[in-house]
């Protein structure tokens, strides 16, 4: 008996090294949108070389998620794991001492490539080290809640850490953090070796999805600014829908596919997939534009805006850890169904914020909705999309979760941003004699916001029907009563 409580402690530590990893790869999305205006000073950046700090990170994590996941089945989970985080720590080192905006760039996309390989395989080890059903339930719900709340945390601490300190130090915090992740990992994480019989990487399937996905969140980023229908946005767009269409005519005829076509007829993984995409499209969105109405019309600094996010997070952290019973009972699909709803509405009350807003009545409410909502979609989805997966290919299938995260977000994100800042623009025409220009860019830059989060609202409606319509339950997914305790497969 005592041997057993060992075995399963080890596994929480195990659960908590590896969500402290996956943390410090959510953070470095969000984390560095505060410390923007103090990075642009530091280098005399233009605004559209700057916004690259940010997009250059999220391509190549983006992009390369699938290689990641799939590198974790064919070379060992442990060992993809180690050399990622290994290396995420080097690039943040790194990051912190750029002497340049060029450098700092080329390190971020560096750093995007590390976290892609780093995040699908900690989350396949998840996978493997717990049994289906409610003790995996209760894994995959930490792992949610780290993953839903990571943004929100990352805005605090980079307020806090560029007010107080200096913004390089939004990246030298990875480093203590990345060293330690790696000496307990080499203590305590199993060989994980792979237990595929091969380990021929497509690569040329690998260079075609990676670079289409590049190019197209490339475009998404490029065509609010350039245009939708513009030569350059076209052509780029052109590019990405042929690259993968090549990528699946490759998948289709090679021995040893990057993504084994097959793994979608798993109904409840594309589903899941695709749910994630269109809640993440919404929820990014959320991030990027509170920041800038707390800060820009409400006149919160750095540090109080990041307070003021922490609502989301508390929220997040309630529901994820009371999710699991209720996934036990009922199951995922139902919850997967009402969850988006729970999203919607905060995005819709979100789409009535007033030019001048009070925090606790016209913010904090859509914050709590929207914490309520992603604990339970983000718990609920991370199931759904690795039921019935086998454990050769759960490395796959936690980087598929992770790109329809990633992709979905910054989709979401360049239409919303495209969406507002017309929305802007026509505002600012049509009452340009109506007062003071000030007052009416203003006024214009929250019509701007209120639009974008009211197309935003929809994207839960679409994963509601997502879940009533492609999702199956799966009794075995939600941990029946009497099921054994954590195992090793």
């Amino acid at each position: 008996m005592a041997k057993a409580e060992g075995k399963q402690t080890s596994h929480w530590l195990i659960l908590i090294l590896l969500a402290l990893a996956q943390f410090m790869v959510v953070l470095d999305v969000s984390i560095v949108n505060v410390a923007l205006p103090a990075i642009q000073k530091a280098f005399h950046m233009t605004p559209e070389n700057l916004q690259w700090i940010v997009t250059a990170y999220t391509l190549t994590f983006g992009g390369a998620l699938l290689l990641g996941g799939r590198a974790a089945d064919l070379f060992g989970r442990r060992r993809v794991f180690l050399t990622g985080i290994t290396l995420f720590t080097i690039v943040s080192l790194a990051d912190g001492l750029a002497q340049s905006g060029t450098m700092l760039i080329i390190f971020r996309a560096l750093q995007g490539l590390a976290g892609a390989f780093m995040s699908p395989a900690a989350l396949s080890i998840v996978l493997v080290t717990y049994r289906q059903g409610h003790e995996r339930n209760v894994a995959l719900s930490v792992w949610g809640a780290v993953a839903a709340g990571g943004a929100a945390v990352g805005v605090l601490l980079g307020g806090i850490l560029t007010q107080y300190l200096d913004w390089r130090w939004n990246f030298f915090i990875n480093v203590p953090v990345g060293i330690f992740v790696v000496l307990t990992s080499l203590r305590i994480l199993d060989k994980h070796e792979s237990t595929a019989d091969h380990s021929s990487l497509d690569l040329p399937g690998a260079v075609l999805v990676t670079g289409g996905l590049m190019v197209l969140v490339y475009a998404l980023v490029k065509a609010p600014t350039e245009g939708w229908t513009s030569s350059p946005s076209l052509i780029r767009f052109g590019i990405a829908i042929a690259a993968l269409i090549l990528f699946i005519v490759n998948e289709s005829r090679v021995k040893h596919p990057l993504i084994p076509l097959g793994i979608f007829k798993i109904r409840n993984l594309s589903g899941a997939d695709f749910l994630m995409l269109l809640m993440t499209a919404g929820m990014f969105s959320v991030f990027f534009f509170l920041t800038l109405y707390l800060q820009n019309i409400l006149g919160y600094s750095a540090v109080k805006t990041g307070f003021s996010f922490l609502v989301i997070p508390i929220v997040i952290a309630l529901t994820a850890t009371n999710v699991p019973r209720l996934i036990k009972r009922i199951g995922y699909r139902p919850i997967l169904i009402v969850s988006p709803l729970f999203v919607s509405s905060a995005l819709f009350w979100l789409s009535h914020i007033p030019v001048n807003g009070n925090f606790w009545s016209n913010v904090a409410p859509g914050m709590i909705l929207m914490g309520l909502g992603m604990g339970a979609t983000f718990v609920s989805v991370s199931i759904a999309a690795t039921d019935g997966v086998p454990a050769h290919e759960s490395g796959l299938a936690s980087g598929l979760l992770n790109t329809s995260q990633q992709i979905g977000g910054a989709i979401g994100l360049a239409v919303l941003l495209g969406i507002s800042t017309s929305a802007t623009r026509r505002y600012v025409t049509n009452h340009a004699h109506d007062g003071a220009l000030q007052a009416v860019q203003i006024a214009g830059t929250v019509h701007g916001f209120q639009r974008g989060f009211l197309i935003a609202s929809t994207f839960g409606i679409l994963a509601s029907l997502t879940a009533i319509l492609v999702l199956r339950h799966n009794p075995s997914a939600d941990g029946a009563p009497g099921e054994s305790a954590v195992g090793m497969h």
